[in-house]
This record gives structure tokens, C-alpha cells and sequence, in this order.
């Protein structure tokens, strides 16, 4: 009996997630499609966003903290990264980087009711099955980093299905992009989503989502052939401080 309550409890806190979505988009409407009208006014779109986001976090009971090892800079266009575990992901990394950023994130979520046309608005949006969507990529990237936005990608392409995996092997887009406009890589550590919202369904408790910004990789002079070892680089801080939280937690 205890058992299905409990699972009655997770599950109408998940259903609230997508009230919590849903419900200040509806609210905010009239002023997010007028922030979509011009690519120059995202970045009031982006504060939206931002307030968006924490609505949902601590809707759900969920606490950000970010430290952070390095400070960007305002107006400087950087690459942001971090591990992919939660939907949850998304709204943290809104919540933690003042700097207006764009998403490069899978066309497939562009198809959500409502959530879905802002997504497809403001996003850089890639079909990776498809050599002339990834192409695109990179051109409209070049566009958000004229206008002095910067860009976010979480590359593992995608959450992985065996929960068990600390961090999924690293795509090569996020690398490119940060040498070819020689902007910094900013690697975050996201220690909790997973704990706190995973995809299996019935799981997830409200409670801490730690943030740690770690040292930038800076791309300045670096050219395509060492797309390979910023890659390795980057993913070697971020596992690395993932495994040590993982051990702290176990002791």
C-alpha cells in the first residue's frame, strides 16, 4: 500500500513538470512572441526564458547552486557544456548562465505543443541523421556568435538509455564549433539531475541541484586538428568530477 502511494505521489509530481512547462508560456505569451519577431530582441527572450526555467526548478522543489572556478565575461561569446542526464537539464543550464546563449539541441522536441514553437524559434535545431541539417549548424551558429550570443550543447548528443553510464562518449560538434569561431569552452559539472529527475518515470525526489563551472578551455589559436584533444580534455574534467562525487557519495 505504501509502495503505491508513493508512486501515486511521483506521479502527479511529474504531471505538475508539464504543468510547470506549459502554464507560464500561456502566461507569458503575448511577450515571447514578441520577443521571437526580430533575432536582436532574443536576448529579452532569453531573460524570460531564464525566469521559466525557475519557475519549473523550484516549482518542483528543486534548489540550484552554482559554484563556480571561473567567471565569464559580459558580452563575450562562449561555448557552454555539460553532461546530459535530465529534461531538467535544460531549464538548470537557463537558471545558471546569465550570459544570452542559444541551444543547439535534436529537432524532435521542436514537435511539443507550445513548448515546441519557441523551441524551434530561438533554437539551432539539427537532425543528425542528416550531413546537410549538421552543416546548417554551424552557419547559423556563426550568425548567434555575430550577434555576440553564445552557445550551449550538451555533447553526448543525447541522454544515454543504461543509467548506469556516468558520462556518454563526447560528439565532435560542440569542439568544431568552439575552434572554427575561437570562442572559450566552458565546462559545467551537473551532479544531481539524474538523482533528482531521470528518465525512468517513477523516480526522482525534490532536493539540491549542485552546479560546478570548471576551469574554460580556451580554443584561441587552435585549429580543426585539435578538435580530438580539447575534446578528450573536456571530457576528462567533467568525468572526472563526476566519478569523485559518485565516490564521496558511496563512502
Amino acid at each position: 500500500m505504501l509502495r503505491l502511494l508513493q508512486k501515486l505521489l511521483i506521479l502527479l509530481w511529474r504531471i505538475w513538470f508539464y504543468v510547470l512547462i506549459i502554464v507560464p508560456i500561456i502566461i507569458l505569451l503575448p511577450f515571447l512572441l514578441i520577443s521571437v519577431a526580430k533575432d536582436s530582441w532574443y536576448p529579452y527572450f532569453f531573460k524570460m526564458a531564464r525566469l521559466w526555467a525557475r519557475i519549473i526548478l523550484y516549482g518542483m522543489g528543486f534548489w540550484p547552486e552554482v559554484k563556480g572556478l571561473e567567471k565569464t565575461e559580459q558580452g563575450k561569446s562562449y561555448m557552454y557544456i555539460a553532461n546530459h542526464t535530465s529534461m531538467t537539464d535544460i531549464m538548470l543550464m537557463l537558471s545558471s548562465v546569465r550570459n544570452p546563449f542559444v541551444f543547439v539541441g535534436k529537432q524532435e522536441l521542436a514537435k511539443f505543443p507550445l513548448f515546441g514553437y519557441f523551441y524551434k524559434q530561438t533554437c539551432i535545431l539539427v537532425d543528425r541523421g542528416d550531413p546537410k541539417s549538421r552543416r546548417a549548424v554551424f552557419e547559423s551558429a556563426q550568425n548567434r556568435l555575430n550577434q555576440g550570443l553564445s552557445i550551449c550543447i550538451f555533447p553526448e548528443g543525447g541522454v544515454p538509455d543504461d543509467t548506469s553510464i556516468v558520462l556518454d562518449t563526447f560528439k565532435d560538434g560542440a569542439f568544431r564549433l568552439a575552434i572554427d569561431h575561437q570562442v572559450p569552452i566552458v565546462p559545467m559539472v551537473f551532479y544531481d539531475n539524474k538523482k533528482r529527475f531521470s528518465y525512468e518515470f517513477f523516480t526522482g525526489t525534490p532536493g539540491l541541484m549542485r552546479v560546478k563551472v570548471l576551469p574554460f578551455i580556451q580554443t584561441k589559436g587552435l585549429k580543426a586538428i585539435d578538435r580530438k584533444t580539447v575534446k578528450e580534455q573536456a571530457f576528462k574534467a567533467i568525468h572526472a568530477e563526476l566519478l569523485k562525487d559518485q565516490a564521496y557519495a558511496e563512502t
